[in-house]
């Protein structure tokens, strides 16, 4: 029973003189109003938990805290550290007489032991692979989305200070803070999922989580076609456009499947070539043998010490890559990819946000000319045309549905003017009874395109030239 348990439990907080059980007035008065924890479905099917409820796990937590030593439990492995959990609140339970079902007990200790070992109420949401995002705005309100769609939870944290403790703990497991002081933090989970947090002062009502979730099958090409992202046709082009080492930048909106192209596109490089990744939080899961995967870091609290993804870029150049990869050009660091795919580093890639190929080379002079490069435009165009050979579009539809909306490649200057061509176009025929896009991608007849001669290099232009034909026809 609660207040006699042995002392050899290594979790239970054992005081000098033994101190009687926690009093349990309170929790029975609240149970006794209460006298039922009810969770009712709601219109979307989902278990609605009742405030009784949620007050009867606060009271449990509470008092399961005066109990056990949770730096004891840290030391633990994690399934002995939940079974002594799940003993302790049995206890607690039992010695208190609070009236819960069976299912109800169980999720009430499976969400407790979230709580203290693991992610919290995130919990059964990272577990499930349909999410693609879940979006927490304050301790109420937790969003997610599921097959291009956003939908509100039922989930909800106790109060903004246990979701503040929980972004706290995800940001220091590699080695970043969170707090008044540096209220906004990039990072990322341990199965690479990309994780953004921003705190109290600047996020008014409560901490703002956000969750970009990684599946746990690494998705190839020939899955994006099963998804009817690209045609089979178009898989074959942009395989070859990886094999034949083009210099490629994926260019998007927020949530349009850049990271998710850029590591099917890399899946095509050769085992032999030595891959260096430059990103803010590590997130592309290159399957090669020889990658060196390197992360920008923050300045501490005096600081110092940041580096920026120009200093990786930079300090790449010096660790013998073939392949540069940099998970997202946002910066100054945009003159040091093009610099490095300019000097001898084909088939380097990077993506960035824009929504068409033309804005998205815009973007990169945009981005050199912030950088306090005092170049004339036409040599930083001159640069870009030397440097990018493609440029891949991909866009989240109204459906929610992601395509790959353009394979674009650049030719060269006319006058200041960059001149591109498209090789293959998503085009909309309409919609469904369901409102779901219907469309196609069609080949714009380009027969030769301007990585020919590089594709033969390769031995690939019969193949290249077989993808073009069966993408028009």
């Amino acid at each position: 029973m609660f207040g006699k348990r042995s002392e050899s439990s290594p979790a239970l907080k054992m005081p000098a003189k033994a101190a009687p059980p926690v009093s349990a007035p309170n929790v029975t008065a609240a149970v006794k109003s209460a006298p039922q924890a009810t969770m009712e479905p709601n219109a979307s099917g989902q278990r609605e938990r009742s405030e009784e409820y949620y007050e009867i796990k606060a009271t449990i937590f509470n008092a399961l805290f005066e109990t056990i030593d949770i730096s004891a439990l840290a030391g633990m492995q994690p399934e002995k550290a939940r079974d002594e959990i799940r003993t302790i609140v049995d206890e607690i339970i039992a010695i208190r007489n609070v009236r819960l079902s069976v299912s109800e007990q169980s999720q009430l200790i499976t969400e407790i032991c979230d709580d203290i070992l693991g992610y919290g109420p995130l919990e059964p949401l990272l577990a499930r692979d349909d999410i693609a995002d879940i979006m927490v705005n304050g301790a109420k309100h937790v969003f997610i989305e599921t097959n291009g769609k956003m939908q509100k939870t039922n989930i909800r944290f106790r109060d903004n200070q246990q979701l503040m403790n929980i972004c706290q703990r995800i940001v220091s497991q590699v080695g970043r803070r969170v707090d008044e002081a540096s209220p906004i933090c990039d990072a990322r989970l341990l199965d690479g999922s990309r994780v953004n947090v921003i705190a109290p002062p600047l996020s008014i009502d409560g901490p703002a989580l956000t969750i970009r979730k990684f599946k746990k099958e690494k998705l190839t090409l020939n899955d994006l076609v099963g998804f009817k992202s690209i045609s089979p046709a178009g898989a074959r082009v942009l395989e070859i456009i990886g094999a034949c080492q083009c210099n490629i930048v994926i260019s998007g909106g927020t949530g349009s499947g850049k990271t998710t192209l850029l590591n099917c596109l890399t899946g095509f490089i050769h085992p032999d070539e030595r891959i260096i990744t430059c990103e803010d939080a590590a997130e592309l899961q290159l399957q090669q043998p020889h990658v060196v995967r390197l992360e920008t870091r923050p300045p501490n609290l005096e600081g110092k010490g940041k580096v920026s993804m120009a200093d990786l870029v930079k300090n790449c150049l010096r660790m013998r890559p073939e392949r540069i990869i940099v998970g997202e050009v946002r910066g100054p660091e945009a003159f040091d990819l093009l610099q490095a795919m300019n000097t001898g580093h084909d088939g380097s890639m990077g993506t960035l946000h824009a929504n068409s190929p033309r804005e998205a080379l815009s973007r990169l002079e945009s981005m050199i000319t912030m950088g306090g490069f005092s170049l004339p435009a036409k040599t930083i165009r001159e640069m870009i045309v030397g440097s990018v050979d493609i440029v891949v579009q991909a866009a989240r539809l109204r459906d929610g549905s992601r395509r790959i909306t353009q394979i674009t490649e650049v030719i060269g200057m006319e006058g200041e003017v960059i001149v591109t061509q498209d090789l293959l176009v998503y085009e909309m025929d309409g919609e469904d009874a369901h409102g779901k896009i219907i469309g196609a991608h069609k080949s714009t007849g380009i027969a030769r395109p301007a990585f020919w001669d590089r594709a033969r290099y390769f031995n690939l232009e019969k193949d290249l030239a077989e993808a073009l034909d069966a993408a028009g026809s």
